[in-house]
């Protein structure tokens, strides 16, 4: 049966945390002309975009040679979508005529029968649809979807919104089982979900069909993405793809038959998010129970603590169950922005608080580390543990960066961070009929209807520090309907206080459900116990066994250097050590406490001898741990998460 939870619209929520509020509003102050000015080149110290230049060469505005990424035009795309999910929310409103020019630009690049596409309009229009595996053409067709359904829902301007219909009309004639029209499927999922979005807003149950069929015919036999390559080699785009599988791109089975995370990690996340839309849109029990397969897969064997997903730096993909290496994986921001999207699917599919157990894992973690303090720098790769001295390029760690960069030639993740950070109230609240769902505990309003009452919750949050938070509620007439308030599984022994009264509410699918009726206002106060604790791995993850890792509330930890001074690694802790906690930093976002504990380092013995007869000591040290989100926002140096755990 489709379920009916819905995001309430971003213009009615209002976030008023003081970390998460610090990154919305430097989105929209600064970090969206900041990267403007990337994608105009503007900024000589920082690597060249070449993405507004691309549309004004397509648009044949400018005689030049096409440059950048060959999916570059999504960077555009996702800035726009950006800016949307500012305006939505009041803010960034003095950006849109610039988004409006831009829209115009767009415009004038499309080609007379919807094709978009700067690399194969400019560069090989004689090769369009002929190299969907590495081509990215449908890719960016659905950032463009995604971009003008939030623009649209944000302005009700309709130009962009009719760009993306034409263009969606065009690809629903090229790809199909008829004769003449091409029976494959997208390289690099993104259209898929898209399309589900544009069908939502403008009604037309076709978009729904075509994301459905393009799941339908992935992984079937002959596979097409695989015989395309062997079409296509002499004129590979990627040189890496002389590594191409069938696992890499999701297409070793039809998706609905699927049950392991496989191959590169974003697509990955991209097309079980557009699986759970489909599976909702249609009641279709069999890709939501391939959803829950994968989910489970995810979550339980190929997830870092971070919630932090590839672990192999080459092709930036799964592995095997339980391969979750600290120093040389992946975990591109993109792809835990794309668990984010996938768990908030899975719980309006199901109804399930535990999903956003995860959400809030990756958003508390990865996404906050993918981003500086300032907004103006950014990990594409997220390690658990650093040692800058052995980044280095041409090597097997090239990869991994010590610091953040201030743009890349694939600029996917500063784009992707920026656009869910802007749009942070849909992972906050959710309705249907009956409910009202809170599935972030993240201080925050909230105004909507229910049947003829109009509704006002205020949520105040004081979990980190108190380990508390309230709700006010208010309805300006009498109305029956619940709150359902995810339990984070590290609040201990809850208690709820209803208007100075202890209730029991009953705990359902991981949401605590509380009944209002009356009008007027009305107050509940949820509080427990919140303490650090001490994390160990499953005892097939080689690479933690024998480690600690340290968590406050959803916050992973971790040392740097600049606290605890160089050769981390060396550093030894017991698992019964007692952690105080300590003031935030005032140079850093949102209070997060520092944690304090007593630790040891290891001394070899060997003095200036590479190797030797061992001679070990102990010493003790006091040690310092910040939150994982913000390492690297002070002194950079070396980074560690987990711990040596002393026996």
């Amino acid at each position: 049966m489709k379920t009916n939870i819905v995001t309430p619209a971003l213009r009615n929520i209002k976030i008023e945390d003081p970390l998460f509020a610090h990154y919305s509003d430097m989105i929209s102050e600064k970090l969206l002309p900041y990267q403007w000015d990337v994608l105009n080149d503007r900024l000589p110290e920082v690597e060249k975009s070449y993405c507004v230049r691309n549309f004004r060469i397509a648009a044949g505005e400018l005689d030049d040679e096409r440059l950048g990424a060959i999916f570059c035009d999504t960077d555009a795309y996702k800035w726009l979508e950006t800016l949307a999910f500012c305006i939505e929310s009041g803010r960034g409103k003095d950006f849109e005529p610039t988004a409006d020019e831009l829209i115009e630009l767009i415009g004038r690049a499309q080609e007379d029968d919807g094709y978009l596409n700067t690399y194969f309009s400019v560069c090989h229009p004689d090769r369009k649809w002929k190299n969907l595996a590495e081509g990215h053409e449908l890719y960016c067709a659905g950032h463009l979807i995604e971009a003008a359904v939030a623009y649209y829902g944000a302005t009700g301007k309709r130009r962009i919104l009719d760009i993306a219909v034409k263009f969606a009309d065009l690809i629903c004639r090229i790809f199909g089982q008829e004769e003449g029209q091409v029976k494959g499927c997208a390289g690099h999922q993104e259209i898929e979900l898209a399309l589900i979005k544009l069908s939502r807003v403008t009604g037309n149950k076709a978009y729904a069909e075509k994301a459905r069929y393009l799941l339908d015919i992935r992984g079937q036999s002959p596979n097409y993405l695989v015989d395309e390559l062997k079409r296509t080699g002499k004129d590979r785009i990627f040189p890496e793809f002389k590594d191409y599988d069938e696992l890499y791109a999701q297409s070793h089975l039809p998706p609905v038959n699927q049950t392991t995370a496989e191959g590169h990690a974003v697509r990955a996340m991209y097309m079980y998010s557009a699986m759970a839309d489909v599976a909702r849109e249609f009641g279709d029990q069999n890709m939501k129970n391939a959803c829950r397969s994968i989910w489970k897969n995810v979550t339980e064997k190929r997830m870092y603590i971070t919630g932090g997903l590839g672990s192999s730096g080459h092709l930036e993909r799964f592995t095997a169950d339980y391969d979750l290496p600290n120093d040389r994986m992946y975990c591109e921001s993109c792809a835990s922005v794309g668990l984010m999207m996938f768990g908030a699917r899975m719980a309006a599919l199901s109804g399930d608080a535990r999903y956003y157990d995860i959400v809030e894992k990756a958003l508390c973690n990865t996404v906050l580390a993918g981003i500086s303090a300032e907004g103006d720098k950014y990990f594409y790769v997220n390690p658990l543990e650093i040692w800058p001295d052995n980044c280095i390029a041409g090597t097997s760690m090239a990869h991994v960066k010590p610091v953040r960069q201030s743009w890349f030639g694939v600029a996917c993740c500063p784009s992707n961070i920026a656009r869910t950070l802007a749009s942070l109230g849909q992972y906050i609240y959710a309705q249907d009929e009956k409910s009202i769902y809170i599935n972030q505990i993240i201080s925050s309003t909230l105004e909507t209807r229910m049947k003829d009452a109009a509704i006002k919750l205020r949520l105040c949050s004081e979990l980190m520090d108190k380990n508390r938070f309230s709700l006010s509620i208010q309805a300006d007439r009498a109305q029956s309907f619940t709150i359902r308030i995810r339990v984070p599984e590290y609040l201990k022994n809850p208690v709820f206080v209803l208007e100075g009264k202890a209730i029991a509410p009953v705990i359902e699918n991981g949401y605590a459900v509380v009944a209002v009726s009356h009008a007027g206002s009305q107050t509940l106060e949820v509080s427990g116990s919140i303490t650090p604790r001490w994390m160990a791995a499953n005892t097939n993850v080689r690479a933690d066994l024998g480690s600690l890792a340290l968590m406050y509330g959803p916050y992973v930890y971790c040392l740097e250097e600049t606290d605890n001074g160089k050769l981390l690694s060396n550093i030894y802790v017991s698992a019964d050590t007692q952690v105080e906690i300590g003031n935030g930093f005032d140079t850093l976002p949102g209070a997060l406490p520092s944690l304090h504990f007593e630790g040891c380092r290891l001394e070899s013995g060997t003095g200036d001898k590479l190797y030797a007869e061992p001679s070990f000591s102990f010493s003790s040290q006091r040690l310092t741990a910040v939150p994982y989100a913000l390492w690297c926002n002070r002194e950079p140096g070396e980074m560690q998460v987990w711990l040596k755990a002393r026996i």
